[in-house]
């Protein structure tokens, strides 16, 4: 008698995703999540988003705040024992959740990218005040009162430019060139 299985579609589609190859190789030892210094924060920790990409559960990972957590400081990379690249994975569920507007309600990261690749596209630059300023007013600008002695500190320290480094025409082609192709291969540019 053949045994017939059924195939998680979620898997293949985190498999396909550049950063997303890894998913299979999981053990669930937790290694990652013991190293994650933003675990505490995380609805789901790196090791139970995997176990919940198995099963199949992908509104649940895509809406859940864990992947906009990550501080992309790879210590779950490095000590992984399978070798899993789980800051790439996380990437790759970020990518997808802002592609299908599943990104977590309460997260401002998918409105930061935007607005930096909008600011950067439209100017061929990023003045750090000018760009934060504008993303503080499209997400919360009672905030941006408040970060106000951040910047100034910031600003007397010399940590922060009110200049913006423009690109080279080159550079600005090229930046250009290369949000376009991330559009065009599903990206959000």
């Amino acid at each position: 008698m053949e045994k017939k299985t059924r195939t998680n579609t979620f898997v293949e589609e985190i498999s396909a995703v550049p950063g997303g190859e890894g998913i299979r190789l999981c053990i669930q030892c937790g290694t990652c999540t013991a190293s994650c210094p933003s675990a505490d924060r995380m609805e789901h920790t790196p090791s139970q988003l995997i176990a919940m990409v198995r099963a199949g559960m992908r509104e649940e990972v895509l809406s859940s705040n864990a992947m906009w957590y990550c501080l992309s400081c790879y210590l779950c990379t490095v000590r992984c024992p399978r070798g899993i690249k789980l800051t790439d994975l996380m990437h790759a569920f970020e990518g997808i959740a802002v592609r299908e507007h599943l990104s977590h309600g309460r997260t401002l990261t998918p409105a930061m990218y935007r607005s930096f690749s909008d600011f950067v596209y439209s100017l061929g630059s990023l003045p750090e005040v000018g760009f934060m300023a504008w993303f503080y007013l499209l997400t919360n600008p009672l905030r941006a009162l408040r970060m106000l002695p951040v910047v100034l500190s910031l600003l007397k320290h010399r940590r922060l430019s009110i200049r913006a480094r423009r690109l080279t025409p080159e550079g600005t082609k090229q930046l250009k060139a290369i949000l376009d192709k991330a559009e065009s291969l599903g990206g959000v540019a």
